[in-house]
């Protein structure tokens, strides 16, 4: 039974193995347990409302239904909800994104294990939190150039964009992210429009330059 003191924590990753390195850092602490584990946004919308967990920790770069469209649905379904991200993405846009869609935390995959405990307790006590690295980074970027281009895309934008570039079909992410197909092209020309391009290969190029994917990953 898990005392009333116990942090109900719910992973969301699509790595197997990054999960077991979670679980393992994480229960080694005495009032955190691990409740549920989602691979996908769609998964960690079904389970969060399955488990309700006390805390949500979110990876962005997910198949199918990205973090930030599970955030968005988890904040509409419980606007309390809880969730730090915990992402490789050291982009200072990415993290205003996340936090735009209600994510309360985030902590790149490359801080030390304390880190992210620290901010598992801060996030739960109600207090936002951002790893060394990305509040530096957005303290000192400004988010000047093409990333205040970026920073003009709301956060569905933002989501449409990353599976555009993943080369997806207006049918397919109209179907993954519960829009309609017309919804997603008016976006896509959003989409080029705010950051100034003119083609997909010139939007794939631009994206991977904002490093708001990484090439080796697909």
């Amino acid at each position: 039974m898990i005392s009333r003191r116990m942090i109900k924590i719910f992973l969301v990753d699509d790595h197997a193995i990054v999960r077991e390195g979670y679980r393992a850092l994480i229960e080694k602490q005495v009032n955190m347990k691990i409740v549920a584990e989602a691979v996908n946004g769609e998964e960690a919308y079904i389970l969060y409302k399955e488990y309700t967990p006390n805390l949500v920790v979110m990876d962005l770069s997910l198949p199918g239904q990205g973090g930030l469209a599970a955030i968005l649905r988890i904040r509409k379904y419980n606007a309390e909800a809880k969730i730090l991200v915990f992402s490789m993405h050291q982009n200072p846009a990415i993290a205003l994104k996340a936090t735009q869609a209600g994510a309360q935390g985030y902590v790149t995959k490359s801080s030390t294990p304390d880190i992210l405990i620290r901010a598992i307790n801060d996030v739960y006590g109600g207090k936002p939190f951002l790893s060394g690295d990305i509040a530096q980074a957005l303290a000192m970027e400004r988010l000047g150039g093409e990333n205040a281009a970026l920073a003009e895309l709301t956060v569905r934008e933002f989501e449409i964009l990353r599976m555009l570039v993943e080369t997806r079909s207006t049918d397919d992410i109209a179907r993954t992210l519960n829009i309609s197909p017309k919804t997603v092209s008016n976006c896509h020309y959003l989409i080029k429009n705010k950051l100034g391009v003119s083609s997909d290969i010139e939007l794939t190029h631009l994206a991977i330059k904002m490093k708001v994917i990484n090439p080796l990953e697909f």
